[in-house]
């Protein structure tokens, strides 16, 4: 819980009461590796909070593919937020990489907290803007123009998350086949 609220102060402070309203509120969720801990199709309840391990966030393509979009690690905040602001099911599977001990809230409780607590409106401001403006849209720009080889060096250049992927995993986020991977790592010498 310590953890949570450390970062969450990292985005904005935090008062003793809105952090007591937000510790009745948290629970610890652990999920073994492989456990899918949101299915797409169905409604997105809750906000996690990475304590340890590492998340996927997939979808499969038409084919049955996965196709993953990001990767969560260790103080990470994770939703299929899209989905549980619209109330719709969410597109997105929400896949457990490694053993993970999550920290798990309401969505719905938590949006009610948000207006009681102006704090941790602020907070929610500000954790928006720096993950969903200010590294979103370079994700957008290097989708749209990068080959596969400059994503996969910036993929690379993030040694943390780099070496906890599978390849396939690599693959997928790329958004190539694992022989098209095997050829970039050749002509990279890796």
């Amino acid at each position: 819980m310590e953890k949570l609220l450390s970062e969450m102060n990292r985005y904005f402070p935090l008062s003793e009461q809105t952090m007591a309203a937000l510790r009745k509120i948290c629970q610890p969720k652990s999920f073994k590796k492989n456990e899918l801990i949101l299915r797409a199709g169905d409604y997105a309840k809750y906000y996690y909070f990475v304590n340890t391990g590492l998340l996927g966030y997939y979808k499969l393509d038409t084919a049955g593919n996965i196709i993953y979009k990001l990767f969560f690690e260790e103080n990470s905040f994770c939703a299929s937020t899209v989905a549980i602001i619209e109330e719709k099911p969410s597109n997105f599977n929400i896949v457990a990489l490694e053993d993970v001990l999550l920290m798990q809230y309401s969505a719905r409780i938590f949006r009610g907290l948000v207006v009681q607590h102006h704090d941790l409106a602020l907070f929610q401001i500000a954790y928006l803007e720096k993950n969903w403006v200010v590294k979103k849209e370079p994700l957008e720009i290097t989708l749209k123009w990068e080959s596969a080889k400059e994503r996969y060096l910036e993929l690379y250049n993030n040694q943390s998350l780099f070496k906890r992927l599978k390849q396939h995993h690599i693959a997928s986020y790329l958004g190539v086949t694992p022989t098209q991977l095997s050829r970039i790592r050749k002509e990279l010498k890796q």
